[in-house]
């Protein structure tokens, strides 16, 4: 039996995110674990886990009790420092160890916009760049339980383009994006814009559903990078939307509240870029619905779009 498959999944759980809180993301890539982490790497490791023991080994044995005193439970809260008594400092970390999470980089820093292609050449580049992602083993998610790679959807010639966070499972077993009751609301929203899906281009931060539908993580979101900026520069659209907060942190490059990028205009490879709402966080809250429904009005007003005409009543 493999080593890992023989701890709780909450203990293995725990060890990968220790290991990405120092920094160590890209443990499923590498064949000899002997090549992990840097010579300065281990030895830092071996420096902190040698002073800890040490310390553990220098503190006095807990006084023993009488036989007819119950033993107390134990608290997982750690205990109050005592009055008068000095406190172990525990160990510092190396540079390397003590260094913060990344941050996400805005998809112009990613690298130079390609040169344009031309409208019917856009289909093939594309398909190109799916084929090129293949059967991904880049990054976790596919190791997550994921059924289908969910590359994009509409028009490779779109103006428009919508960006959300990632799969769902509608999307994982369909392999389309926004087909679920999220989708059904995009689709909606498009529609009240003077638009049909067709007519506009679909994609996510991430390609493969996150378990449990939850936010991409850092190394999931940076590595599916690379294959929305080759999207992205083969499109060509003039304006994109941001749905919800964890696209337009990986599109902008930062960490700010969704209420604070919301109503103006930012630049993403050549494009315009509007936030707003997520479908699924306006299913959950559609008191929004309004506020998302001005975001979508200032893109109409850039693309020069007139929501269609209610039909005129019949006699």
């Amino acid at each position: 039996m493999d080593a890992t498959t023989s701890l709780p999944s909450q203990q293995l759980r725990a060890y990968v995110d220790y290991l990405r809180d120092l920094g160590i993301y890209d443990l499923y890539l590498r064949e000899d674990p002997k090549t992990l982490l840097s010579e300065a790497l281990r030895n830092a490791l071996k420096v902190e886990m040698n002073a800890r023991s040490a310390m553990q080994a220098s503190a006095p044995p807990p006084a023993a009790r009488p036989a007819s005193q119950p033993a107390k439970p134990q608290s997982s809260r750690p205990a109050a420092p005592r009055e008068g008594l000095s406190q172990p400092t525990p160990p510092a970390l190396s540079p390397e160890l003590a260094a913060p999470m990344p941050k996400p980089v805005s998809f112009d820093a990613l690298g130079p916009i390609a040169e344009p292609i031309a409208p019917e050449l856009r289909a093939d580049a594309l398909k190109a760049v799916q084929a090129y992602i293949g059967d991904c083993k880049r990054c976790p998610l596919a190791y997550a339980g994921r059924h289908n790679i969910v590359f994009a959807d509409g028009d490779p010639n779109a103006k428009l383009m919508f960006v959300g966070e990632g799969p769902g499972a509608d999307e994982d077993a369909s392999g389309l994006p926004f087909v679920g009751k999220a989708g059904q609301l995009l689709n909606n929203m498009i529609t009240a814009m003077g638009l049909k899906r067709e007519q506009v281009y679909i994609a996510n931060i991430v390609k493969c559903r996150p378990p449990g539908n939850r936010a991409p993580e850092f190394i999931e979101a940076t590595t599916c990078s690379e294959f929305l900026v080759k999207q992205i520069d083969i499109v060509r659209p003039q304006v994109i939307v941001a749905l919800g907060a964890t696209a337009a942190t990986y599109l902008l490059g930062v960490r700010q509240s969704l209420s604070s990028l919301r109503g103006s205009w930012h630049a993403v490879r050549g494009a315009k870029v509007a936030v707003t709402y997520h479908p699924a966080f306006l299913l959950r809250d559609p008191r929004q619905k309004g506020e998302a429904w001005k975001d979508l009005q200032m893109v109409m007003k850039e693309l020069g779009l007139e929501p269609p005409k209610k039909a005129a009543p019949t006699a």
